[in-house]
């Protein structure tokens, strides 16, 4: 494992990479970059740095998004998620590091596999499904920092244009992270690392902005969801070599 100006240079880039996809899409940061940060700073301060950046990130992209935000759409979801995170970091806590990167790379994976196929559920319909797409996400955020794809599932499911998605998604993303943020705390990171961070949330913010208008939507879709089945795949061999 690399140390020093090398380590924080390559968990600047990783943040990079997740800030970019993120502003683009409105989601995707901590599938692309929380198995990698786990694997660099360990699960649980991998997963609360990924709550911290898809949290900020989040909020720079409502900041010119923010008046397309339907909050009583997104009430039913955030009020599932507040219920739901606690019983995530209680669990992601009391798990053995092996097990937790072995969890969090079968989440990753299975919730991509889920978002490729564009699942259809009956279940995820309607304000029920709101209850338990915020539920299922709020979980998955506060244990394993993938709280994306569950609210990905119910838009498909409840047939909300891309248009529509991204504002709500940065708005859930906000909120829901902070929740997991207050349930955790945050990373105990050196100062060089905050700064490689701060600068590479920065940098994501711009090049999200600029490939957001020149890059196909169903290429970009494509290539961050092979980087986060990587991801995915590789944390959970990790987490299964080392149980």
């Amino acid at each position: 494992m690399p140390h020093g100006w090398e380590a924080d240079l390559l968990l600047g880039g990783v943040v990079l990479a997740g800030a970019s996809v993120q502003r683009m899409a409105g989601i995707g940061f901590a599938l692309v970059s929380a198995p990698a940060l786990a694997l660099l700073l360990g699960p649980a301060e991998g997963v609360v740095l990924s709550n911290c950046a898809a949290g900020a990130i989040s909020a720079i992209g409502l900041v010119t998004s923010w008046r397309q935000v339907r909050p009583a759409a997104m009430l039913p979801l955030v009020a599932a998620a507040a219920c739901s995170v606690p019983l995530g970091a209680w669990v992601a806590a009391r798990l053995p590091e092996p097990t937790l990167l072995a969890v969090m790379g079968a989440l990753v994976s299975l919730a991509v596999l889920l978002v490729m196929r564009g699942a259809r559920v009956a279940a995820l319909r309607g304000r029920g499904g709101a209850l338990a797409a915020g539920a299922a996400s709020g979980f998955m955020n506060s244990a394993a920092g993938v709280g994306g794809p569950a609210i990905s599932l119910y838009a498909v499911n409840a047939g909300w244009t891309v248009r529509e998605f991204v504002p709500n998604a940065q708005f859930y993303g906000l909120l829901v992270n902070l929740l997991s943020i207050a349930a955790k705390g945050t990373p105990r990171l050196a100062a060089p690392a905050w700064l490689a961070v701060a600068a590479a949330l920065a940098g994501g913010a711009v090049i999200g902005h600029w490939l957001a208008d020149r890059v196909p939507e169903h290429r970009a879709r494509r290539v961050v969801l092979l980087l986060a089945l990587a991801g995915g795949v590789t944390t959970l061999a990790k987490g299964l070599s080392a149980l």
